[in-house]
């Protein structure tokens, strides 16, 4: 602050201090119009705190008019909580930087006016106006880093709110709709009408960690809450995904049922790290659900695969593979010969002779009605897991099941 001759600063204050209280009402009068009731509403108490700052800030300013030296601690430590308030409360940082413009703007409009009827120098306008920015600047400075502070303090409570939230939704038994809602209100996460659990595979060491801010994730037991992930179309979510590597996605439930979405994610990436489903996209759960559900039994179909199918499966890959798949997709297009050579791009003689074959190797009990569900699973879980390789005569993509499940069973 540039310091005024010791006895013209003695005069000054002098002179000043009686008008204090009009100019802080001034000062008030401007900022309670441009700022306060500019803008969203403010809280009377934190107007309250703002009057009683600028009664200061003019104080210590007429205070400090000839002194080489002022302790200014009291001040900064004053903006300093005026910004963290803010934070607080919501408020932008942008109030508190143009209610200390419109402080300045007033007080030079007042030092202007005294320094004519006064006949003030230049130099002493000058060194009034040099001081009084000074300070500003000071206070402005303090109360960006008061709200940067307090900004980052909430960001850090709101970031331990969320990992609560994000525990108890995937808690078992499920927690009560309530509770949820609760700590959402807390987390400042508004509870969505569905959600989606997805398990990164624990190779996976994401390049990206940049998600949408309403994404619930854990990074350490590599798992993501996605809000609404069927809203704007089936699509965008794997999309969402590729920056974070190999994935699987959990099916679309409540929020309540997040534990339920999470499970399942959980089974789908655990075959994508054995190699049963592609690693290189995606995958959602619903999309395998007879192959998760075989999954659950593996031990139990390799047991009665023997039985079933045990003449088929002792002959080598290249035998193999076509008779599994065309059995397989017999079945699912409804025991159809005609739609099940088109399915697998082959002559309809070649289907039919090799439905004779699988006759013949195994009896007609391959054709039980009471046994179909349980055949068709185990044959799905056959043509997916490891030793089962395409074969000539079956369509394949690379990196894909021998096998597309079909959509419906046509007659």
């Amino acid at each position: 602050m540039t310091v005024i001759d010791p006895p013209l600063a003695k005069s000054l204050s002098d002179m000043l201090r009686p008008h204090l209280p009009d100019a802080v009402e001034e000062i008030e009068r401007e900022v309670r119009v441009h700022v306060h009731e500019g803008g969203p509403p403010v809280d009377a108490d934190y107007r309250r705190a703002v009057r009683q700052v600028i009664d200061e800030t003019v104080a210590h300013f007429v205070d400090s008019l000839g002194r080489h030296a002022t302790d200014s601690t009291r001040l900064t430590e004053l903006y300093s909580q005026l910004g963290a308030e803010a934070a607080r409360r919501g408020y932008s940082l942008d109030r508190l930087q143009t209610a200390l413009r419109l402080s300045g703007q007033v007080a030079c409009r007042r030092f202007i006016k005294d320094a004519y009827r006064f006949s003030w120098p230049k130099e002493t306008l000058s060194s009034l106006t040099d001081g009084l920015f000074g300070l500003l600047a000071q206070a402005a400075d303090a109360g960006a880093q008061g709200f940067a502070r307090q900004q980052g303090q909430l960001a850090t409570d709101r970031e331990r709110r969320r990992r609560r939230l994000r525990d108890l939704l995937v808690r078992e038994p499920p927690p009560d709709p309530d509770l949820i809602h609760e700590q959402a209100r807390a987390a400042e996460w508004r509870v969505p009408g569905t959600v989606a659990a997805v398990a990164l595979l624990s190779a996976a060491r994401p390049p990206s960690r940049i998600l949408p801010p309403d994404v619930l994730a854990d990074w350490d037991a590599s798992y993501l809450i996605v809000p609404d992930p069927d809203s704007a179309g089936r699509d965008w979510l794997p999309t969402l995904l590729v920056p974070l590597g190999a994935a699987a996605i959990g099916p679309t439930v409540p929020a309540e049922r997040t534990a339920v979405s999470l499970r399942w994610a959980r089974h789908t990436s655990a075959l994508m790290e054995r190699g049963v489903l592609p690693s290189d996209r995606p995958q959602r759960a619903a999309d395998h659900t007879a192959l998760l559900a075989a999954a659950m039994v593996e031990d139990l179909i390799d047991t009665t695969s023997a039985v079933f199918l045990a003449p088929i499966l002792a002959l080598p890959p290249r035998r193999r593979v076509p008779l599994l798949t065309t059995l397989l997709t017999y079945l699912q297009c409804g025991d159809n010969a005609v739609i099940t050579s088109a399915r697998l791009q082959v002559h309809e003689q070649t289907v039919r002779y090799r439905l004779r074959r699988i006759a013949e190797l195994t009896g007609s009990r391959v054709y039980d009605p009471a046994d179909r569900l349980d055949l068709m699973i185990t044959l799905t879980w056959l043509l997916h897991t490891d030793g089962i390789t395409a074969a000539p005569g079956i369509t394949a993509a690379p990196g894909s099941p021998a096998v597309t499940p079909a959509r419906s069973a046509p007659s």
